[in-house]
């Protein structure tokens, strides 16, 4: 299976950051007391939306977040 290159690792971690971020909010926010059918379908436009919208956030923030996070914590060399 081809691999993604190493200078890609910060988008793809970003990817995977906010599939499993807006998974878990769109659950939160998704109505209980449906159907599991419903709540499904519910659940998965929910997350698709959600994800879609936080691609970019997280994407573009990231580089700013660091930076924070490196002045607030100074790193180890």
């Amino acid at each position: 299976m081809p691999r993604i290159s190493q200078q890609y690792r910060p988008q793809v971690f970003g990817l995977l950051q906010s599939a499993i971020t807006s998974a878990i909010a769109a659950l939160i926010a998704t109505p209980k007391g449906v159907a599991m059918g419903a709540f499904m379908l519910t659940w998965s436009s929910t997350w698709l939306l959600a994800w879609l919208s936080m691609i970019p956030v997280v994407l573009l923030a990231a580089p700013l977040v660091r930076r924070v996070t490196d002045f607030i914590v100074p790193r180890k060399d």
